[in-house]
């Protein structure tokens, strides 16, 4: 199976990961441009808004957004739209938006507190806190059949940080493996409350617990540590804090992350009192908007199975900004310390094991930290990822720079977004992508 095709035909959104040195470009020359780059208004991001003005008064989205921050403070926000096809609800820096993958961040920065507290290691196999993985089997030929045989390495924390652990996942993975999945709920994340042309039936397990016990009886798609393959990773990683913490994957987040860092519009499920910010989520087909998950009958406004650590998360720009400003800061905002700076570094360095094959796949040629793509040699510190209904965030800590581009709709290879967005920011920097 190639994750890399497959991935990006499933869900589209990897072309960020393209993005890596034009980044670190945007970055260099934010840190010797003038300060009046940076004085708070979108007309000094002409690019970026005339690019979000076409394609809303083409129709092509109802509303798109993007923050660029630098530095302490509130970032610039370019915002051009509604919340929706017929609304006339403005977008702006407090807007609901489902974020999916950029979900893992998060995730993998909540492990990694807990890894500089010494509550895990980097290297420690998960089966010190969920033995049902202790003995884990890897197929054979996984695109025939769920021939398998034992394992010889352990899952660590480290794997299922980097996506090395060699699980799958239910949008790029095929075969008997897929269908073993998906006839046992391993399927975290939700999109509409419709069935989807595409998009595979499946209820998810009804708590972390179960999905963690369900997931361990499936075979593995390759040895641990070996190969870089998209997959449920970080939502087994949720299970995993929850035992090292002894609290509550959900609860863990919001007392050491959002409440600390003030994110206070980041929900699994979204409170009814908040439909009014909340976007509504869309499908382009043939020219159209069809609305796959309306904000005022969301899916999200459930409470979920449980909170998905890999692509569950509702946010706004501002919360999500937040968040990049304290990995800018290596671990600190506001005069508050989540994680120390050695382990924010840690955090957006390579942790891919030194074995690991990422040949073929949207991590080719660049490393992985704690649930984000990290670049290498001279783009070394740019940390980000993208999410499956085309949102994307990134920061460079080094030059204290940091972005968010928030759309809604799906799939995200429908629009260039991914791979254009950067170019965007380095022409309004000053500088010819």
């Amino acid at each position: 199976m190639c994750v890399q095709d497959s991935g990006q035909a499933m869900i589209g959104r990897r072309g960020f990961l393209s993005w890596g040195g034009q980044l670190a470009a945007a970055g260099a020359i934010g840190a010797f441009a003038p300060a009046r780059l940076w004085a708070g208004t979108a007309d000094l991001y002409p690019t970026i808004r005339t690019q979000f003005e076409s394609y809303v008064s083409s129709g092509k989205l109802p509303g798109i957004l993007a923050t660029i921050g630098r530095a302490a403070g509130m970032p610039d926000l370019i915002a051009v739209g509604t919340q929706g096809l017929g609304e006339k609800t403005p977008v702006d820096i407090d807007t609901l938006w489902r974020v999916y993958s950029m979900t893992k961040p998060i995730t993998g920065i909540a492990a990694m507190i807990l890894v500089g507290e010494g509550k895990m290691k980097l290297d420690q196999p998960i089966a010190d806190f969920l033995p049902e993985f202790a003995n884990m089997t890897v197929l054979t030929d996984p695109e025939k059949n769920l021939d398998a045989v034992p394992a010889k390495t352990q899952i660590t924390v480290r794997h299922l940080l980097t996506h090395t652990a060699g699980l799958g996942y239910s949008i790029v993975t095929k075969g008997p493996l897929l269908q073993a999945y998906l006839d046992n709920g391993i399927t975290p994340g939700i999109i509409s409350r419709f069935p989807i042309p595409g998009q595979p039936a499946s209820k998810p397990t009804p708590d972390l617990k179960t999905f963690s016990e369900r997931l361990a009886k499936q075979p593995l798609i390759a040895e641990p540590g070996t190969k870089w393959s998209y997959s449920i990773s970080l939502d087994l990683l949720g299970r995993v804090i929850e035992v090292a913490s002894g609290m509550d994957f959900e609860a863990f987040l919001k007392t050491r992350i959002f409440e600390p860092l003030k994110m206070n519009s980041s929900y699994f499920q979204v409170p009814a009192s908040e439909t009014k910010r909340f976007v509504s989520n869309y499908a382009p087909v043939n020219g159209m908007l069809f609305p796959i998950d309306p904000a005022a009958t969301s899916i999200y406004l459930d409470k979920p199975a449980f909170a998905f650590g890999g692509a569950g998360l509702v946010t706004s720009a501002r919360d999500y900004d937040r968040f990049l400003n304290m990995l800018a800061n290596y671990g600190e905002l506001d005069g508050v310390r989540i994680m120390s700076t050695a382990t924010a570094k840690l955090a957006m360095s390579d942790l891919l094991p030194p074995a690991v094959s990422t040949a073929g796949t949207f991590a080719d040629g660049a490393g992985f930290g704690a649930g984000g793509r990290v670049d290498k040699g001279a783009n070394d510190g740019v940390f980000g990822w993208g999410g499956a209904a085309g949102t994307v965030a990134f920061v460079d800590p080094k030059r204290k720079l940091r972005a968010v581009m928030m759309a809604q709709y799906m799939p995200s290879n429908v629009y260039p977004f991914h791979e254009n967005f950067a170019k965007w920011v380095l022409q309004d920097l000053g500088r010819p992508a």
